[in-house]
């Protein structure tokens, strides 16, 4: 009995893997599953509507080799995790959360999930199954400076904020440094609406500086409330994350603006090939990853021909929005020589000159 029950057993195994190598080959040529996590609506324009053509992009570039889903509008904190989580949970095997406040959250479900990819936008945690990525904006945003130098008249530059984070910290000072370059007697005022997303906060803070006197306008929130407050008062605007010239044709000046799709891409292919790094990633207008686009029918030919100099010198690395000397707007010398690095860009807690008012503090 022993012997015919050991044959039996044989004669089993070797019937089972035939069955057993072909769902493994069959397992190996499922697709990726991909999530995304966004903080506000996708919309028809902005920051969630640039990362949604990003992941548009990389299924486009990768067709039949990702699949994706992604849940919009998720508030910053216990959602986020929640709903981090549950992507984890379905089998995605990348997740891309894409707002700063997403970054505790990440770290702890990642912990969850080691063997589980994430991207935390905007961060500056990594660990060994999460990478980080952040576009230059600032340098961008030095270049639409030199454009609201060069149009404005009344030498006020109405700047939206969202947050007093070292992310727009540096995008309101390269601004104000651009500014300045061209127009020395030109100053910045912000007005803080305190949220990523909320097109009525950002409407009245715009207005609050188009009643100041800003003859332009811009943003460092996700609506297209700015640059339409701009359109209605026949005012200037200079939109961000994205191009919105359709909603303000005539107040538009340019758009600074980022673009995913080949980091999203390239952070999927690492998934596929298993060559996955947990780097961080910050792309400027050199990778294509910033840019400075969509100029309006206002600016005049020579002012564009300008500003796009500018650029070309910010690419080829002969020119840096934060050369010494930076000193703050209360008189203190922040940087003496050489330009900042990226660790003093991630601490920026300051106003440069020609920025006014006081910094909020926590």
């Amino acid at each position: 009995m022993s012997g015919q029950f050991l044959r039996n057993v044989l004669l089993a195994a070797a019937v089972a893997a035939p069955v057993t190598l072909v769902s493994t080959a069959a397992q190996a040529e499922e697709p990726l599953k991909v999530g995304f996590v966004y903080v506000s609506p996708i919309g028809e324009a902005g920051w969630t509507w640039q990362q949604d053509i990003g992941r548009k992009e990389m299924e486009e570039a990768l067709k039949g080799k990702v699949v994706t889903q992604y849940v919009e509008n998720v508030p910053e904190g216990a959602d986020a995790e929640r709903v981090i989580r549950d992507l984890a949970q379905q089998g995605n095997k990348l997740i891309f959360t894409t707002s700063f406040g997403y970054m505790n959250p990440t770290q702890k479900v990642a912990k969850q999930f080691p063997d589980v990819k994430f991207v935390h936008s905007t961060g500056y945690k990594t660990a060994p199954n999460v990478a980080t990525t952040n576009a230059r904006f600032y340098e961008s945003r030095y270049l639409a400076g030199v454009l609201a130098g060069k149009m404005t008249e009344s030498n006020i530059i109405g700047y939206v904020g969202a947050y007093p984070i070292p992310e727009v910290l540096q995008g309101i000072n390269a601004f104000a440094t651009g500014l300045r370059s061209v127009n020395p007697d030109a100053e910045v005022r912000v007005v803080w609406a305190n949220t990523w997303y909320d097109p009525g906060k950002e409407r009245d803070a715009a207005v609050t500086l188009l009643s100041q006197g800003a003859d332009v306008v811009t943003h460092h929130t996700d609506s297209t409330a700015t640059v339409q407050a701009a359109e209605e008062a026949g005012k200037y605007a200079i939109a961000y994350h994205s191009d919105m010239s359709r909603f303000a044709p005539k107040a538009q000046l340019a758009a600074v603006t980022h673009h995913w799709g080949k980091y999203f891409t390239d952070k999927a292919t690492e998934v596929l090939e298993g060559t996955w790094q947990a780097d961080g990633t910050w792309g400027g207008i050199d990778s294509g990853m910033a840019e400075l686009e969509g100029f309006g029918p206002e600016v005049p030919a020579e002012v564009k021909e300008f500003v796009l100099a500018k650029k070309a010198e910010i690419a080829a690395g002969t020119l840096q929005p934060f050369a010494a000397p930076v000193v703050d707007n209360e008189g203190k010398v922040r940087l003496e020589a050489g330009h900042l690095d990226d660790d003093a860009l991630n601490r920026m807690d300051y106003y440069v000159q020609g920025v006014a008012g006081k910094l909020p503090r926590k």
